[in-house]
């Protein structure tokens, strides 16, 4: 059965984004893109809020054209090309290539998309991350811890009143210090 897997980098301090809603301290080299390749190449289409889904738009559909990006840069730009794309907005009015425009998280809805992908759903966008969250959509945590301590910025988990048990399922050093920990979640019955 095909699930719906989150990926996310955070700084140790449990941070996405910094203060300034940067990125730049995130320790993506040659090893970590091509695991990341690996992975989404398996993926049956990518799930993303607006935001997420403007940032990658606007860059990964051409960025294998430009000669400065080459390896695993230029081969993403393939594999985002060429994936099943689902776009959350109640703003966008429409979407580009491959993209499916939806207006609302409705569970039963994304189950039913989940169950008819190729693969697995990756899901990205930390508002759309919550809301699946809450939803208790989210089948496993791919957590990419970064060797930085950012002091402050953007919180990935925000508060809840609800406890999720997880399951650690694999964790990985990559050469550069990124550390993964995979996690699937703990449902009861």
């Amino acid at each position: 059965m095909n699930r719906i897997v989150t990926s996310i980098s955070l700084s140790l301090d449990g941070f996405f984004e910094g203060p300034d809603q940067d990125i730049d301290w995130h320790t993506v080299d040659e090893e970590v893109h091509q695991h990341f390749n690996d992975y989404f190449r398996t993926m049956g289409g990518f799930v993303e809020g607006r935001v997420t889904y403007e940032l990658m738009e606007e860059f990964w559909p051409t960025a294998d054209q430009d000669p400065d990006n080459e390896g695993p840069m230029a081969e993403f730009a393939g594999i985002w090309r060429d994936m099943p794309k689902f776009v959350f907005s109640r703003t966008l009015e429409s979407v580009g290539p491959n993209a499916t425009l939806l207006h609302e998280v409705d569970p039963e809805q994304v189950r039913g998309l989940r169950d008819a992908a190729s693969g697995d759903l990756a899901v990205g966008g930390a508002d759309l991350l919550e809301s699946f969250r809450q939803a208790d959509l989210i089948d496993e945590y791919r957590i990419y811890i970064h060797p930085v301590i950012l002091g402050r910025g953007r919180p990935f988990f925000r508060d809840t009143e609800e406890r999720q048990m997880l399951r650690l399922m694999e964790t990985r050093t990559f050469g550069n210090g990124v550390v993964l920990l995979r996690y699937e979640t703990v449902r009861a019955g």
